[in-house]
């Protein structure tokens, strides 16, 4: 294999010489300094050509210079760059020959750090590409060596890190989720004390994936955001895709297409300028079943094909496998039951191939005799620090015990100032609440409602008596009953405004006309509010612009998408305009509304919490081309994500 190696730097620099012209001086200058030097840990090189190790032309310049001068850690740092360069644009046969080579290099130089690099980094290209059985060779032997190593370096901290997921990605592949989180886990607390934010990153999608898996989608939701938050930190294009797709194959299990297809659309064109079709494949895969959902077979159909493409260009099983079942699901939804039949039994020989029998026994074999090792290796650590704390025991005995006193008093204080700030919060959260339902069922608006039925009632008009008592005993129940909830469909809200348009249109003899409009692309079922949100508007509308104005008298709501993130809510009515309502109200009705208006900006402010986003209320007078007021205007900017 050296000689192979050798073979090939030695052609590379053949031809290669004869572009050195086109290396920057810098560059060259930088590594011969390094091959004079000549450290011997990665992070002292990491430290120097960090902002060249995505730069083929770079790193095979290095390797060349590095084998010309028998410097075999540089060699093998740059050879196992570009492998990971290689292997993040698909091309894992490439990537293997290269890690490799990095691995031969770093045998030669007797060198730990590197030897842990090269084994781990061929196990996750073997991983890429479903080949389990070999990947978990290579992960084994990375984390059996790195673990022997006294006073690791944060390098090798790493390397055991990477070993670990390796492990834990194994029983993924077992369906062990519980075992598996275990590992990534054991490797999130390690990537906190290094401080490792792309370690932080993965680790998080790891967790999320065994989440999705077992059933927990809203664990599995708050670990991709999680992922997603570390990945946005570090500005990493590769692990936001990742994230991306994650999220939206959540939500897709969820029934929320729509809401998927937001994500997944941007991701189709920036998941190939990454170049991985591991992912980008998957992307494709998860639009078309988006497509699916929303009953637009066509682009389903071009966008699963073309994933599955990507998928057995590069053979890539798991990814094939998927777009199988994807098809076949489509098929079936379209009535293409002998369609669906094929599909389902092509991706049933593939589920059969990845999980072949061979490789199960294999890998459940290596987990116990990993799993024992492990074990007697920690009751032997154990047996030893028992026997030193035994020794210890007398001497320390004070200590620990007015140190657990301290301890155990400090965390007795913190508990009950936790405990306090947590009922404070629900307190205010609860009076809130109890204030805005005082404010919709304010006795005026109850006597005024039923003295309008009464009247009704009086004039022999029973058809409309009873047609509007229905609605108000209607109104009245779901304003109890969304009083309970802490936020409800938006479809639900409009019908309650509805309904209160209608009871408060009696006492303005129908004078009012009142509409709602939706645009086509908004789901309303989809999108969740505070309860009650808009009512204290629109009795601002009805009694301070509407009441005091002559001629035809309007209220428009209109539901409009704003961005990726927000739903504008407009309420618009044609009346006096604020100016004019401020000379013709009375105080008291000032206050009461003020008060509702303020309680529901308070509401949204703490729903905005949970959506760890933004909201905003915009008040607007409306004015014709004169300067006359013609009108006010109500923006709510409502989170949505």
């Amino acid at each position: 294999m050296r000689t192979i190696a050798l073979l090939a730097l030695l052609l590379f620099s053949l031809f290669g010489s004869l572009r050195a012209q086109d290396i920057p001086r810098e560059f060259q200058e930088k590594v011969e300094t390094l091959v004079q030097l000549r450290p011997k840990t990665y992070e002292s090189l990491d430290k120097e050509l960090y902002p060249e190790k995505r730069d083929t032309t770079l790193l095979r310049y290095f390797a060349n210079l590095s084998r010309e001068s028998n410097y075999l850690e540089g060699e093998a740092y740059a050879l196992n760059h570009l492998g990971m360069n290689y292997r993040n644009i698909s091309q894992y046969e490439k990537a293997v020959e290269l890690h490799e080579q990095a691995l031969a290099a770093s045998q030669e130089a007797n060198n730990t750090e590197f030897r842990v690099l090269s084994l781990n980094m061929l196990g996750v290209v073997y991983r890429r590409t479903d080949a389990i059985k070999t990947a978990l060779d290579y992960n084994q032997k990375a984390l059996e060596l790195a673990e022997q190593v006294e006073n690791p370096s944060n390098h090798i901290k790493r390397s055991i890190n990477v070993a670990l997921n390796g492990i834990g990605n194994l029983y993924q592949a077992l369906e062990q989720y519980d075992l598996a989180i275990l590992q990534f886990e054991r490797a999130l607390k390690l990537e906190e004390e290094l401080g490792n934010k792309l370690g932080l990153a993965i680790n998080h999608q790891n967790i999320g994936h065994c989440l999705e898996e077992k059933g927990d989608l809203e664990g599995a939701l708050e670990n991709y955001r999680k992922s997603l938050a570390y990945n946005e930190e570090i500005n990493s294009n590769i692990g936001r895709v990742i994230c991306k797709n994650s999220l939206a194959q959540i939500y897709l299990k969820q029934d929320m297409p729509y809401l998927a297809l937001v994500l997944l659309e941007p991701l189709v064109e920036e998941s190939k300028r990454i170049g991985d079709y591991s992912i980008t494949s998957v992307v494709y895969i998860n639009t078309g079943w988006a497509h699916t959902k929303l009953g637009n077979y066509k682009e389903a159909e071009n966008f699963i094909q073309e994933g599955l493409q990507m998928a057995q260009t590069r053979n890539i099983p798991s990814n094939i496998l998927y777009a199988y079942e994807k098809m076949s699901d489509l098929e079936n939804i379209k009535g293409d039951y002998k369609q669906a039949y094929e599909f389902y039994k092509k991706a049933d020989e593939y589920d059969k191939e990845i999980s072949s029998a061979t490789n199960l026994r294999y890998m459940n074999d290596i987990i116990i005799k990993y799993e024992n090792d492990k074990k007697n290796n920690q009751i032997a650590v154990l047996a030893k620090e028992n026997e030193i704390v035994r020794l210890r025991l007398k001497k320390q005995q004070t200590t620990l015990l007015v140190s657990a006193l301290i301890v155990g008093l400090i965390s007795s204080i913190l508990y009950i100032l936790y405990r306090q700030y947590q009922n404070k919060n629900e307190k205010r959260v609860l009076t809130l609440e109890q204030k805005m339902l005082r404010s919709q069922m304010n006795p005026h608006f109850l006597f005024n409602s039923l003295n309008s039925i009464k009247l009704y009632i009086i004039n022999n008009e029973q058809k409309n008596a009873v047609h509007y008592l229905n609605k108000f005993s209607k109104l009245v129940r779901k304003i109890l009953e969304a009083s309970s909830q802490k936020e409800i469909p938006l479809s639900e809200e409009l019908g309650t405004m509805e309904l209160y348009m209608n009871i408060e249109n009696i006492r303005f003899s129908n004078e009012i006309e009142f509409k709602i409009q939706v645009d086509k692309d908004i789901n309303i079922d989809n999108i969740k509010i505070p309860s009650l949100t808009l009512q204290p508007f629109l009795e601002n509308s009805l009694w301070h612009g509407l009441s005091p104005k002559e001629g035809d008298k309007k209220i428009q709501i209109n539901v409009r998408n704003k961005d990726k993130g927000h739903v504008s809510i407009e309420i618009v009515d044609n009346g006096v305009g604020r100016t004019m309502a401020e000379v013709n109200k009375e105080n008291r009705v000032l206050k009461r509304k003020s008060l509702g208006i303020r309680i529901t900006k308070e509401r949204l402010a703490n729903f905005a919490k949970d959506y760890q986003n933004k909201f905003d209320v915009d008040i607007l007078d409306l004015f014709d081309t004169k300067g006359n007021p013609i009108g006010t205007k109500v923006v709510l900017d409502i989170p949505t994500i």
